[in-house]
């Protein structure tokens, strides 16, 4: 039998990242999360696992430091701190745990780390965020790297962009390599054909035709906003001009009865094959209504996407392959004035700054990037007759710090937090 590699799953939602790690060799030793519903949905399927409900950074739910050297810690954090269609308050969002997550490297020691999470974190808005993860991974011993995934090279018929994070020690991410893209996936109508006829609807074959590109992504929403629909204005015009009515979820598909140029709803197992379950690598179920299965869904990881990516840190583990030689020792710099000024302890203007970067940059220009990194850390300032120096403070976010404004914020949010 394959050595059976052991992970810890943090904010596992209704278990997709959890589903495609399995396949991808990796055992539970524990999966930690919020919901309740998407709780029993993984103990529905995986009675044997151990689940933990709760806050993922109260201690009273889970102990880090009981699965110290686990071969996997894992996570898909939450992502309305980076979301572009949000406020993108980063480290000063109550529902930031990137940067927690990234601490108990120091206590869990895992030999690898993977955490997922939307789009946005890739923009420029979150150089110095970025940086910052990177920076405390090599301190703690580990190298560590990005990639914007798509899912539709993974087989997932959906337009799903997912910034993810691999960390390993040198030893072993020298062996790592991201998944190779797989061929296209099926379209909508290819995919979903077999369900929509399912009840003997007549329009099934020309809604297959019509329905001849892959979806736009699934958004599962949260508590905050009414019922379940598939997504804003322009994924509902997407969805449109495929055939399908994006305002709602069906309870069933269309039945004999129903006109041939029906614009029909999905059903939440449409939705489901379109997010990568299905009925025979991927079988899953679901507990809740209707509601809360469809936010289960939309706001899972697929799995297949998942598996990929399990699979190529698995290889790493295991040593597969030839190694690679990691080109540079310390991460790369995604915010060149972040790095400067976290190198000193003293305060710095633009000349001492500027002439310390690849680059130089003038006055303006320095101006916007400590706007920026504001927004995430503390930054002291002191004039200088007509100029001002700079001193990096404290990042914001939170970390596990017992005074942080995030336990009281927290605990406000917690009905509507999904």
């Amino acid at each position: 039998m394959a050595e059976q590699l052991k992970v810890v799953e943090i904010c596992a939602g209704a278990g997709g990242q959890s589903l495609g790690l399995e396949r991808a060799g990796f055992e539970h030793a524990l999966a930690v999360e919020l919901d309740t519903n998407a709780c029993n949905t993984l103990q529905l399927n995986r009675p044997q696992w151990k689940v933990a409900q709760g806050d993922v950074a109260d201690s009273e739910v889970w102990r880090p430091a009981d699965y110290n050297g686990i071969d996997l810690l894992a996570g898909g954090v939450p992502c309305p701190p980076f979301t572009i269609a949000g406020k993108q308050l980063g480290a000063t969002d109550e529902r930031d745990l990137f940067a927690w997550t990234i601490k108990q490297c120091k206590v869990i020691r895992p030999r690898a780390l993977l955490l997922e999470n939307v789009r946005g974190l890739s923009m420029n808005r979150f150089n110095a965020y970025r940086q910052a993860v990177l920076d405390e991974l090599h301190e703690l011993g580990y190298v560590g790297d990005w990639k914007l995934l798509q899912a539709a090279d993974y087989g997932v018929s959906q337009l799903r962009p997912r910034f993810v994070l691999v960390a390993m020690r040198p030893e072993d991410f020298t062996y790592f390599e991201w998944p190779q893209p797989q061929p296209a996936p099926l379209t909508v109508g290819e995919l979903l054909h077999d369900l929509m006829a399912s009840r003997g609807w007549p329009g099934a074959d020309a809604w297959r035709s019509k329905a001849s590109k892959i979806a736009p992504t699934i958004v599962g929403g949260s508590k905050k906003h009414g019922g379940a629909d598939l997504g804003p204005t322009r994924a509902k015009a997407a969805w449109e001009a495929m055939g399908v009515d994006g305002w709602g979820i069906a309870n069933e598909p269309p039945g004999p009865d129903d006109p041939v140029d029906l614009l029909p709803k999905l059903t939440w197992k449409m939705v489901s094959h379109i997010q990568g379950w299905d009925d025979d690598h991927y079988r899953w179920n679901f507990s809740g209504r209707k509601t809360s299965i469809y936010r289960q869904i939309g706001n899972a990881f697929p799995p297949p996407v998942a598996e990929a990516i399990g699979t190529s840190i698995r290889d790493a583990l295991l040593h597969k392959g030839e190694p690679q030689r990691i080109v540079e020792e310390s991460p790369r710099i995604h915010d060149p004035v972040y790095k400067v000024l976290r190198k000193s302890t003293r305060f710095m203007d633009v000349e001492q700054i500027s002439a310390l970067l690849p680059h130089p940059i003038d006055q303006p220009t320095l101006e916007r990037h400590i706007s920026h990194l504001k927004r995430d850390f503390f930054i002291e300032q002191k004039k200088r007759g007509s100029t001002t120096a700079y001193r990096l403070g404290e990042f914001k976010a939170f970390t596990g710090q017992e005074d942080h404004a995030r336990h009281e914020a927290f605990q406000l949010q917690l009905p509507t937090i999904s």
